[in-house]
C-alpha cells in the first residue's frame, strides 16, 4: 500500500514515527482533562431537575434526567443497607445487572449515610456514583488519547462527546467503557495478558467488552499468532470468573437474573423490532433471531478481516462487531451510545461526520424521554399530540442510519486504506530491513497505532479473495 501524507522528520531507521509517539504532551492533557471536567458539569447540570425534584414519573421523563443512580437506590434494597447478590431480596428487588456492575451499585452504597430523607440520601448516592462515573470518563479520555497516539488531539471528541454528557450519570456503563478503553491501550502497548484481564472484567460489568475477543481473534489469526489470542483470552475468562464464580455459588438465582431477563424480556425502546411486534413473538423469539442475525453479522465481519488485502485495525473490527450487537438488539438504552464513541474516535477520527453523528443521537435522546413521559403519564403529556411518536420513530431510524453510515465509512476504509484517516496520516516506512527484525518493510502490514504485538507480523493467512487461501510471507 502506497502510504501518503507530509513527510516528518526522519525517525530512527527503520521505525515508525506513530508507532514510537507515546501519546500526547502535557499540555494537550491539560486540555483533555479540562475538557471534561467542563463537560461534566453540563452533564451534573442536565440531572439538577430530578437532584431537586426527585425521581418520579413522569416528571423524570418531561425533564429527561432519569437515573437508574435514583431509581434503584430506593427500590432494590440498596437503601436499606442490603449488598446484591449477597442479601436474600424479595425477587422483584433483585439486580438485573452483571455481578461486578452489581458490586459496584452495592459499594457505593456503603458510603451513603444513614441519616436524612430517602430523597437526600438518594441524592448523595446519586453524586457519589457520578463522581465515579467522571473518574472512569475522564480515564476513557485518557486512554483513547494514548492508544490513538500521532492523534491524540482527538480525544477531545470523547472530551466533549454530547452522547457522553448526556448519558454519562444514566447508569454504571462508563465503567465498562473505561475497562473496554484500557483494555485497547494496553493491547497497543504489546500486553495482550492484561488487556485480556481488562476485558475479562469489563465483560463482568457489561458484556460487550466480551466482542473485542472478536476482533483480536481475526488479527491473530490473520498474523498466525493463534497463541496470543488464546492467552489473551485465557486471562480474560480468569478475570471474569473471579468476579462471577463467589456469587455463582453462593446466590445463583440472583447471579443469573441478568442473563434471564436478558433472553427474556420484550423488546423494548428504540429496538429494530418494534416494527415486529406484531407477529406476536415472543420475547425468546426475538433472542433467537436477533443472536442469530449477530453471529451473521459476527462471521460477515470475520470474513472481512481475513480477505481484506491489508490488515484491518484493531478499533475497526471492534466497532463494527459492537455496532453489529447495537443495531441488531432487542433493546437500545440510551447509555449505549457511550460504547461507541471511543471506538468511533479511534476508528474513523473524522470529527465532520463524528458531530452529525451526535447531533442525530441528540436528537434521538429527545424523542426517546418524550415517549416515556407519554406512557408513564398514561397519554397525559402530549395530550395525544402525533409530534411525540413521530419525533421518536424518526429518532429511531437516523439514529441506524447514523450508526450504518459510519460502518459503512468503516468498511470502505478496510477495503481502501488510502480512504482511512489514520493511515492516510501515516509515515512512510523506510525500506531498511535491519531495524524491522529482518522483515522487509513492504510485508509489514498497514501502520495500526493500536496493532500491539502484533504491528511487525506479516500476514501468514487470508481467505479468498484477497489471499485465495493460505498464504505464507516473511
Amino acid at each position: 500500500m502506497n502510504q501518503t501524507g507530509p513527510a516528518k522528520a526522519a525517525p530512527k531507521a527503520g521505525s515508525r514515527a506513530g508507532s514510537r509517539a507515546g501519546g500526547p504532551d502535557r499540555r494537550l492533557l491539560l486540555v483533555l482533562v479540562g475538557a471534561t471536567l467542563l463537560a461534566a458539569v453540563v452533564a451534573v447540570l442536565s440531572k439538577q431537575w430530578c437532584r431537586l425534584n426527585g425521581w418520579e414519573a413522569p416528571g423524570v421523563h418531561i425533564h429527561m434526567c432519569y437515573s437508574d443512580f435514583g431509581q434503584l437506590f430506593p427500590t432494590r434494597g440498596l437503601a436499606e443497607g442490603y449488598f446484591p447478590f449477597f442479601t436474600p431480596l424479595p425477587e422483584d428487588q433483585w439486580m438485573e445487572y452483571p455481578a461486578l456492575l452489581a458490586v459496584v451499585a452495592g459499594v457505593t452504597s456503603w458510603f451513603v449515610p444513614q441519616d436524612g430523607t430517602l430523597l437526600e440520601r438518594t441524592v448523595t448516592y446519586f453524586d457519589i456514583n457520578a463522581v465515579g462515573a467522571l473518574l472512569c470518563w475522564l480515564i476513557v479520555v485518557v486512554a483513547t488519547a494514548y492508544t490513538a497516539r500521532g492523534r491524540s488531539k482527538d480525544a477531545l471528541m470523547v472530551a466533549v462527546a454530547p452522547g457522553i454528557i448526556l448519558t454519562s450519570f444514566l447508569n454504571w456503563d462508563l465503567w465498562a467503557v473505561m475497562l473496554a478503553a484500557l483494555g485497547l491501550l494496553l493491547w497497543s502497548r504489546s500486553h495482550p495478558v492484561l488487556a485480556g484481564v481488562a476485558l475479562g472484567l469489563g465483560a463482568a460489568m457489561k458484556l460487550y467488552p466480551l466482542f473485542f475477543f472478536g476482533a483480536i481473534l481475526v488479527l491473530c489469526w490473520r498474523a498466525g499468532k493463534l497463541g496470543v489470542f488464546f492467552k489473551s483470552l485465557a486471562a480474560g475468562a480468569v478475570a471474569w470468573l473471579a468476579v462471577n464464580v463467589p456469587f455463582m455459588l453462593t446466590a445463583f438465582d440472583q447471579w443469573s437474573r441478568f442473563y434471564t431477563f436478558s433472553g427474556d424480556r420484550e423488546v423494548s425502546f428504540s429496538s429494530m423490532w418494534l416494527a415486529f411486534t406484531w407477529t406476536g413473538w415472543s420475547g425468546e423469539t426475538f433472542s433467537l433471531v436477533s443472536n442469530g442475525l449477530f453471529a451473521l453479522s459476527c462471521l460477515g465481519i470475520a470474513y472481512l478481516g481475513l480477505s481484506s488485502r491489508h490488515r484491518p485495525r484493531m478499533a475497526q473490527l471492534c466497532l463494527l462487531i459492537v455496532a453489529a450487537f447495537i443495531l441488531l438488539g432487542k433493546v437500545y438504552s440510551p447509555q449505549f451510545v457511550m460504547w461507541l464513541i471511543p471506538l468511533v474516535v479511534l476508528a474513523r477520527p473524522n470529527w465532520r461526520q463524528f458531530w452529525i453523528w451526535q447531533a442525530v443521537e441528540v436528537y434521538h435522546w429527545g424523542g426517546v424521554w418524550m415517549e416515556s413521559a407519554r406512557i408513564t403519564s398514561e397519554g397525559a403529556f402530549g395530550g395525544g399530540a402525533l409530534w411525540i411518536p413521530l419525533w421518536y420513530g424518526s429518532g429511531i431510524v437516523l439514529h441506524m442510519a447514523a450508526v450504518i453510515w459510519i460502518c459503512v465509512s468503516v468498511i470502505r476504509d478496510i477495503l481502501d486504506p488510502d480512504r482511512d484517516p489514520i493511515r492516510r496520516s501515516a509515515p512512510v516506512v523506510t525500506t531498511d530491513a535491519s531495524a524491522t527484525d529482518g522483515i522487509p518493510a513492504a510485508s509489514l502490514p498497514p501502520f495500526d497505532p493500536s496493532a500491539g504485538i502484533l504491528a511487525k507480523e506479516p500476514d501468514r493467512f487470508l481467505l479468498p479473495p484477497a489471499g485465495r487461501g493460505r498464504v505464507q510471507t516473511g
